[in-house]
């Protein structure tokens, strides 16, 4: 595969026409998943970060989705999430849940779909390996703009900011990417079975 030719993300295999209401249908689907993964909270009462399965939610849609329609479906559920609809961690809602403590891992969110998205449409999704390069990527990214906002926002120094939002979450989000990484390309390979 030439360097400028993408790879079928999952769901392309499963869609075969790209009419606007099949687009809408999973878009709207991405941010239900993402809605519900986020509600799977397990407060810890020394952070003002939760714990919850929203990151292996993210990671998948930006492996099945790719990029482009990975990240209009978390835009789109951070519209929604702003707009006062109870999407976020714990039923949280309003801008003040994005500018809040957790903010900075949104922000990540969004920019880790579009990370995994590409990696997709490059064909790692389809093996173990590279796949989970890629969730390791986007899960990093995810840190990055997650701890510099909390740092910044509590005013915390860097071994605090740590020990508030990445030490408690990093076998957590390990198992999830795992997961993910795992995922992804068993589904590619049921796809083949039933194709074959």
């Amino acid at each position: 595969m030439s360097s400028m030719t993408l790879a079928p993300t999952l769901v392309r295999p499963l869609v075969r026409r790209s009419a606007l209401a099949t687009e809408a249908t999973l878009v709207l689907t991405g941010v239900a998943l993402l809605a519900v993964s986020a509600q799977v909270v397990i407060p810890l009462w020394f952070t003002p970060v939760p714990l919850t399965g929203q990151t292996f939610a993210v990671l998948l849609v930006g492996g099945a989705y790719g990029a482009m329609r990975g990240m209009l479906t978390f835009a789109l559920y951070l519209a929604v999430g702003a707009a006062g609809a109870p999407v976020f961690a714990e039923g949280a809602s309003g801008w003040q849940a994005l500018l809040g403590p957790t903010g900075g891992y949104l922000a990540g969110m969004l920019v880790a779909v579009a990370i995994v998205g590409a990696t997709a449409q490059r064909g790692w999704d389809r093996h173990v390996l590279p796949s989970t390069v890629a969730m390791l990527a986007g899960n990093a990214v995810i840190y990055l703009f997650g701890l510099t906002w909390l740092g910044l926002y509590l005013g915390t120094g860097v071994a605090e900011t740590l020990a508030l939002g990445a030490a408690p979450f990093v076998v957590g989000d390990l198992i999830k990417i795992a997961l993910a990484a795992v995922a992804l390309p068993t589904a590619w390979s049921v796809i083949g079975k039933l194709r074959s």
